[in-house]
């Protein structure tokens, strides 16, 4: 399972990446040192478990724990943090566990194997649970759950599906998409369909637009005004 280690004392991220390499069942996909770059992490590499501290230069892991969960599929929390005064305010965001410092590796053994099995289930509940979509690479007839799809645009005659590593054409419209998948899918322009379950963050520029942002897409999608009453709704944003 890939786990992201999220501390902003170098000497903490090492001592927690010597300890993980004791486990082989749980590989270590990146180090973060504030909010913004454990974001951008979380994003590329979209690890199963988090050791977070609470405590950093640059914002509280609280902040970030509190963003993760708004994700359809969030991975696991395990704050690892030198102050025990913060432990009723965690369990606000349902964190897997909670460490104190100094880490020992029994206590960190015990923590991952707390959080192993539920975050491997939830992951395979996940994806079976989700609708496949059929698409066609070249000759070849392919699949792909609706859960790792992140929205579908439209491209002159056909719609382009794009997910966390490429993108394919389709033959189906958004009209048939939309009417197929409407617990699954929510449109934000006449020719942009997102997936909500991936939804990240709702921003309005400086010249009046609104736009969506997805975990793991880079680029900001616009929101066409006519959409986005609805969208705010539809997302329970108020």
């Amino acid at each position: 399972m890939k786990v992201l280690i999220v501390d902003d004392e170098p000497l903490a991220r090492a001592r927690l990446k010597r300890l993980l390499s004791q486990f082989t069942q749980y590989r270590c996909v990146g180090e973060a040192e504030n909010l913004s770059d454990a974001l951008a992490c979380c994003a590329k590499t979209e690890p199963d478990v988090l050791l977070l501290d609470i405590e950093m230069a640059g914002g509280s892991g609280l902040t970030l724990a509190s963003q993760l969960m708004q994700q359809a599929l969030p991975p696991a929390i395990i704050f690892v943090t030198a102050h025990p005064q913060h432990a009723l305010d965690a369990y606000q965001v349902s964190p897997a566990d909670y460490i104190l410092k100094p880490v020992s590796a029994e206590r960190l053994g015990q923590a991952l194997a707390r959080v192993g099995m539920a975050t491997k289930a939830h992951l395979e509940r996940r994806h079976s649970a989700a609708p496949l979509i059929n698409y066609q690479l070249g000759t070849v007839s392919r699949q792909i759950p609706l859960s790792e799809v992140r929205y579908f645009v439209a491209d002159s005659k056909y719609v382009r599906m794009v997910f966390l590593h490429g993108e394919a054409l389709l033959e189906d419209s958004l009209a048939q998409l939309e009417q197929k998948y409407p617990q699954w899918l929510l449109r934000i322009h006449r020719g942009i369909l997102i997936n909500k379950h991936h939804f990240s963050a709702l921003r309005t520029l400086p010249d009046g637009r609104h736009v969506i942002e997805l975990d793991g897409i880079s680029t900001p999608l616009e929101i066409s005004r006519r959409a986005y009453p609805k969208l705010k709704a539809a997302l329970q944003l108020g």
